[in-house]
């Protein structure tokens, strides 16, 4: 992608998250914008603090913006599909 194209999807509004997918594979969730610092040639992505199971990382990681696959949004802070209203019960 492009540096211009990935800070348009991270200033959306209001912003929910968004899932990055990098070429090698690997995936990252940015849940604030500012966990994302994009310029012309790179882009770092901040680590949060602890993984899936409690272990501290912190840190970041950097890529070539050329390497972001895609930008896909996480509806309502998490992944899958955006929760709508449930439908009333049909009156019998």
């Amino acid at each position: 992608m492009l540096a211009h194209e990935i800070k348009a999807l991270l200033r959306t509004q209001p912003f929910q998250g968004a899932r990055i997918h990098i070429s090698d594979g690997e995936t990252y969730e940015v849940m604030h914008p500012d966990m994302v610092y994009v310029t012309s040639t790179i882009v770092q992505i901040a680590l949060p603090p602890l993984d899936a199971h409690g272990i501290p990382t912190g840190g970041s990681v950097y890529c070539d913006p050329i390497h972001i696959t895609r930008i896909e949004p996480l509806h309502n802070g998490k992944h899958g599909k955006p929760k709508g209203r449930k439908k009333p019960p049909r009156a019998a």
